[in-house]
């Protein structure tokens, strides 16, 4: 009976580390990663997305980065789920989104794209942007 707890305490640890991870990648409210299996999961769950095209070296990006930031503590914004695509390293996922520049801010209601802008700073015109989704 011990090996069958110590076994099944195993399990749950080892499943904790294995699916946690996946299971974070598509949290409401925080910014994750794109992966394509969390975005088309997302989209499935009919979750409202928004997609940033963002690079570090990229001064409007840090700028929507703080209009996006200040607009997540909004609880109307609460079920967002937000992916990052890198601009200098996803260029596959670039052209599938057909997005030609950082800065580039693209939102879905569920599967359905509903609107997007580039180099957008204002909070207004993103908060609008992205109230599209919900």
């Amino acid at each position: 009976m011990k090996i069958v707890t110590s076994f099944a305490r195993f399990a749950a640890l080892l499943a904790a580390l294995v699916i946690g991870p996946l299971l974070t990648t598509a949290y409401a409210g925080s910014t994750a990663p794109y992966t394509q299996e969390a975005f088309k999961a997302a989209q499935a769950a009919g979750q409202p997305i928004l997609v940033e095209v963002h690079a570090d070296w990229c001064p409007t990006c840090k700028a929507q980065e703080s209009v996006l930031n200040a607009l997540k503590t909004d609880p109307k914004f609460d079920k967002l789920v937000t992916f990052r695509v890198n601009y200098d390293q996803q260029k596959q996922v670039l052209r599938e989104f057909n997005a030609q520049a950082q800065s580039t801010l693209i939102v879905f209601k569920g599967a359905s794209e509903v609107g997007r802008s580039v180099g957008d700073t204002r909070r207004a015109s993103i908060e609008s942007l992205v109230g599209k989704s919900l």
